[in-house]
């Protein structure tokens, strides 16, 4: 239940107490009967009606059975009615002025003081922000997001594809759940654990995890809302929340893109007196200062652990640093089954074949890949996702949309097809390639994750059977009597080399195009 609902029904309260308070002080009416105006005229000249009371135009009396009435006048001049009733001998009393209660007057006499001062409350409490830290009047309040026990749903078989980083964080929910356990043996809670890795990968999805686990309240901020154009801000907001884990302890503080404000100090324009240094000062303060928070566990994320501050990164601050890296084709088989739970698959869907064409891919990666594959079967208005909506999906997230609408000539198709073919054929070492495909030049392909980008090492002469591999294409071109598409032209093998040897820094020289086995056997023909 949020604050808005909760202040309504506050108020809703406040309202039915008051009405009833009010209603008790008021005058007690005794139940009457109807009469028509008519009859009552009658009555009277029958001698029927024995007393009367009246407010201007309405009337009440007995009759002379001791029945109460209610009737109301016509007229609002009652003197025509009044000596008529005279003459008949009715009983005739008037209703003095209404006297109102003493609450009445009070609220009245104060009612205008009390709507400007609850007008003035509302729009305090509006810059504010309701004291949830969001309004015009709460520089120096936390900007945190607190998650209860009860709204973490997320666990570590949620997490998949990073079972080292998993290993590193398990000993941190013993800790929150049974400190005792290892405090009697002199060991200490880790004050934080620093996540590095590349975007998508996890950091946050692990984080969650271990407050899901642990039953602990959950943190979650920026590391770029600390930090405002007021110097002192981000310093206060630091306090105020590290003021407000410490009523929620045991808990967990999550801070993601730390390096936002716990960059090297000393290296800003504004020297030692920046907002941002500040901010950090005082984030190094409340992690391991004179003041312990004992049950409190930070744990940061970045991608850019190289730009922290260093005073930031050691023991007693950030205890342990937990790489988070892509996954290897095991993880991503696991990751894949993980976003697979809620989509209905055909038989033919195989994991491990997905999981084996996407060297490379995150675990936000594979979760868009995915989705795109079942929003590729509802536009088919398939009943399930099968292998044909995951390889769209696939070729979709690492080239691009598909270009329907080029125009070529009838022999370019044939070319491209040639050129794609020809590619493994000339290949020296064959790579376990799962399809080849043909792209028209700057639709996309330079996009493609290769498989020898995930491999951790390479043969000496593995720059050389790549750069032998790359113009294959446009030596099969040739061969077949054909010319070669501008694409390939302009992907030469010393190209190739080049960027690698800069890139892997595989030395200074290199072979020319004639010395390369595939173009030798190609180029010169066999041999006679």
């Amino acid at each position: 239940m949020n604050d808005m609902v909760k202040n309504i029904l506050l108020w809703v309260v406040i309202a039915v107490v008051l009405m009833s308070v009010f209603n008790s002080f008021g005058p007690k009416v005794a139940p009457t009967a109807q009469m028509s105006y008519s009859q009552f005229l009658q009555d009277a000249k029958q001698g029927r009606i024995k007393q009367v009371t009246i407010d201007g135009r309405t009337i009440q009396g007995r009759t002379d059975s001791g029945e109460r009435f209610t009737t109301y006048s016509p007229e609002t001049d009652n003197s025509p009615m009044i000596g008529e009733l005279l003459n008949h001998g009715v009983e005739i009393e008037g209703q003095p002025p209404e006297k109102q209660g003493l609450l009445m007057q009070i609220f009245i006499s104060w009612f205008p003081m009390l709507l400007l001062i609850g007008i003035w409350v509302f729009f305090l409490r509006q810059m504010q922000g309701g004291g949830a830290g969001r309004g015009a009047m709460s520089f120096g309040k936390s900007r945190a997001r607190m998650m209860g026990e009860d709204q973490i749903k997320v666990t570590f078989a949620d997490v998949a594809g990073v079972d080292e980083a998993k290993e590193e964080v398990v000993e941190l929910v013993e800790f929150l759940r049974d400190p005792s356990k290892f405090q009697k043996l002199g060991g200490k809670i880790p004050r934080g654990v620093l996540m590095v890795g590349s975007p998508g990968t996890g950091k946050t999805l692990l984080a969650k995890a271990i407050a899901g686990e642990a039953k602990v309240p959950f943190f979650s901020i920026s590391g770029s809302d600390f930090v405002e154009m007021f110097v002192g801000v981000g310093a206060s907001r630091v306090r105020d929340m590290f003021e407000q884990a410490k009523k929620h302890a045991p808990c967990i503080i999550f801070i993601d893109e730390i390096d936002a404000v716990g960059r090297h100090r000393g290296a800003g324009l504004g020297g030692g007196h920046d907002e941002r240094e500040q901010t950090l000062n005082q984030l190094l303060v409340e992690m391991d200062g004179f003041e312990g928070n004992e049950g409190i566990i930070v744990i940061a994320a970045t991608n850019r652990p190289d730009v922290l501050d260093p005073a930031l990164l050691r023991p007693g601050r950030f205890d342990r640093q937990v790489v988070v890296p892509l996954p290897d084709v095991r993880g991503r088989e696991q990751i894949l089954k993980v976003h697979m739970r809620k989509v209905p698959l055909s038989d033919n869907v195989k994991p491990s074949v997905i999981a084996r064409g996407t060297p490379g891919f995150s675990g936000a990666d594979l979760a868009n890949l995915v989705n795109e594959a079942a929003l590729f079967a509802a536009r088919s208005n398939k009943r399930d996702v099968d292998m044909d909506d995951f390889e769209k999906a696939k070729d979709k997230i690492m080239m691009g949309a598909e270009r329907k609408s080029m125009v070529m000539s009838e022999e370019e198709p044939l070319q491209l097809q040639q050129a794609a073919a020809g590619k493994p054929d000339f290949q020296p070492v064959r790579r376990p390639d799962r399809r080849v495909d043909h792209f028209w030049p700057g639709s996309g392909d330079h996009r493609r994750p290769e498989r020898h980008r995930a491999r951790h090492g390479y043969r000496p002469q593995h720059g050389h059977e790549v750069g032998a591999f790359r113009p294959a294409g446009t030596v099969d071109l040739h061969r077949g009597r054909r010319r070669g598409l501008p694409g390939a032209q302009r992907d030469p093998a010393q190209e190739c080399l080049r960027r690698d040897r800069t890139r892997h820094r595989r030395g200074n020289s290199y072979r020319h195009q004639s010395q390369l086995p595939a173009f030798r056997r190609v180029v010169a023909g066999p041999s006679r």
